[in-house]
């Protein structure tokens, strides 16, 4: 008696002949016109496709244009799903500053950070050293301990005491906005920091960046003359603050009997984007109306620069994202046009996907998810490509998502012709690309890649180090991937993952609770769980997907950073509280850590 795996295996291995015949009629993949399509999404014209700018409106239509020309249906109103991203943040014109009713001038003498509530404030200024609250084992440093800060403005030092140090256990407390919330937790008002000598001669102001949510109080960057006026009854300016900070390494903190009035008024723009979602129908009466999304991201980096993501960050140039991601674009359409041309063959649908916003938090991904005009239950898998211009001489294929089903190795390696390439397979749903957003949705996913690079996310990444015979390659074996997820039986999600250590957030001491968090913000005033993988913390705790957390032991959690920096305050064996909201009503778990 044949065993239901061998059967499983034969029809794989007859679909996989009978699109091997296919391959003759079908349009080959062109090494030519790869090196078309990424050209020119990878040419100065476009100016690097930040997303929302007009590069990657260009983009947008310029995918749309060709999916038409290969008979896609547009799934949306001209194949485009439209939505809003954060432009840019400026500061507004109701920033005001007064000390003892003497006013000073914004963006001279003070300035907003990005993650400062806009609101109005009235007390008495405080100095609380660095700011910290550290019980370590091996590091103790509370500046809160003699000073009562409930209801005051607090003064706070920048950095740290050992800013000459690379490796340096204060390096993880030494963030303004973390900072700036602990100060909330202890009562204050609002916060003021100032740059010691020795942390920037110079007392510059740094441009806003966006992605910083608010920390629910007013935060300013003041000058060190500023502070030093503040200062001036105590008789002691911000060099020697700092100074005797460093040198003693103990926390100094006191009155300064200063009245400080104020309000805040920090600007979020927003722009309009869209993914483009285009169509080919499926053949079955039944599994037409299944589908397996083939996807890439679109944008990039635009001029790159401080806080764009770049590699370069001093460096103002067009980030041309040849390899991330143009090359998978180019990838994708030319599978669509191979894949409509073999659209007789297909029992379900397949669903081509252009994201927008991936650099900036897998937008696009996760508004399509979260809005999904199709029922994401009748998806059987989504096949992701980002990076895939680069195959080494080695020709090897990273190929991510593979524990997400049991059936998904079989389908690999019936797909691809190991003499022509090589497989390195992980089974990990959640990676830094769009397919977490499917994943996160107990959707299968099969995330290729060809590895990065030392060109990746800088200027150098451009059309002419492209390795389009490579892409041929690549592209033969997610032909035949997406042929087969559209013909075979249904697979069967299975949990692998996530994969922690993203390089979002701060730099953590190990703590995590187990789950994948929302990193787009479309929950405001708390943080989703995208995912909550089995036998960590939060799933042994009760946790469950699309849990909302709100406090963590009483302290809020309003947003991505605020859940970091709640993550970067406890320790390993600790038993916590979490608050969370589930169908709209308050759950509280009681989690060990």
């Amino acid at each position: 008696m044949i065993s239901i795996h061998k059967i499983g295996f034969i029809c794989l291995v007859l679909i996989t002949m009978a699109f091997s015949k296919e391959k003759k009629k079908s349009p080959e993949i062109l090494a030519s016109q790869l090196n078309t399509y990424v050209s020119f999404l990878a040419s100065d014209q476009l100016q690097g496709r930040l997303t929302g700018s007009p590069g990657d409106s260009l983009a947008a239509e310029y995918i749309r244009n060709i999916l038409i020309e290969c008979r896609l249906i547009p799934l949306f109103e001209n194949g485009f799903e439209r939505f809003r991203v954060t432009d840019k943040i400026i500061f507004g014109p109701g920033n005001k500053l007064k000390v003892n009713e003497n006013p000073f001038k914004s963006e001279t003498d003070f300035a907003p950070f990005a993650f400062s509530q806009n609101s109005s404030f009235f007390g008495k200024v405080v100095f609380a050293g660095y700011g910290f609250e550290i019980n370590e084992d091996s590091l103790k440093w509370n500046d809160y301990a003699s000073a009562d800060v409930k209801g005051k403005v607090v003064l706070i030092l920048r950095s740290d005491p050992e800013i000459e140090k690379t490796a340096s256990p204060f390096i993880k407390y030494s963030r303004d906005r973390d900072k700036a919330l602990e100060a909330k937790d202890q009562g204050a008002i609002a916060v003021l920091l100032v740059s010691g000598k020795s942390f920037d001669p110079e007392d510059k102001f740094e441009s806003l960046v966006k992605g910083e949510q608010s920390v629910g109080i007013p935060v300013f960057h003041i000058t060190r003359k500023l502070a030093n006026q503040i200062l001036q009854p105590n008789n002691l300016p911000v060099e020697e603050l700092e100074k005797k900070l460093n040198e003693s390494r103990k926390p100094l903190s006191f009155n300064t009997e200063v009245t400080l009035s104020g309000q805040s008024d920090v600007i979020q723009t927003t722009v309009p984007t869209r993914n483009v979602v285009m169509e080919i129908p499926g053949n079955d009466k039944i599994l037409k109306d299944e589908y397996v999304i083939l996807g890439a991201h679109f944008d990039h980096l635009g001029l790159g620069g401080p806080g764009s993501g770049s590699r370069v960050p001093d460096t103002v140039g067009v980030h041309h994202g040849a390899d991330d991601n143009a090359s998978g674009v180019a990838m994708v359409l030319e599978l669509a046009k191979r894949l409509s041309v073999s659209r007789k063959m297909l029992k379900r649908s397949v669903l081509v996907i252009a994201f927008s916003g991936e650099e900036e938090g897998l937008l696009g991904s996760r508004w399509f998810v979260d809005h999904s005009k199709i029922d994401l239950n009748k998806v059987n898998a989504m096949v992701n490509l980002d990076m895939v211009g680069r195959l080494n001489e080695n020709s090897q294929v990273q190929i991510s998502g593979v524990g997400t089903s049991d059936s998904l190795k079989k389908v690999i390696y019936a797909s691809c012709d190991t003499a022509e390439l090589k497989l390195s397979l992980s089974n990990e749903g959640y990676g830094p690309s769009d397919h977490s957003s499917f994943y996160g949705k107990n959707i299968p996913v099969l995330f290729l890649t060809t590895g990065a690079h030392l060109d990746y996310h800088t200027p150098a990444d451009t059309w002419d180090k492209i390795n389009y015979r490579g892409m041929v390659k690549v592209s033969d074996l997610s032909f035949h991937l997406v042929s087969l997820l559209a013909n075979m039986e249904r697979l069967v999600f299975k949990e692998a993952g996530p994969k922690s250590g993203t390089g979002r957030g701060t730099r953590r001491k190990g703590i995590t609770l187990g789950i994948m968090p929302d990193y787009g913000g479309n929950v405001k005033n708390g943080l989703r769980a995208d995912f909550v993988t089995s036998g960590k913390p939060a799933a042994l705790g009760g946790m469950k997907k699309g849990d909302i957390i709100t406090f963590i032991n009483g302290k809020p959690v309003n947003n991505i950073q605020d859940y970091m920096f709640r993550l970067n305050q406890l320790k390993r064996g600790e038993t916590i509280s979490v608050e969370v909201l589930r169908d709209n009503q308050k759950v509280v778990l009681v989690i060990q850590l």
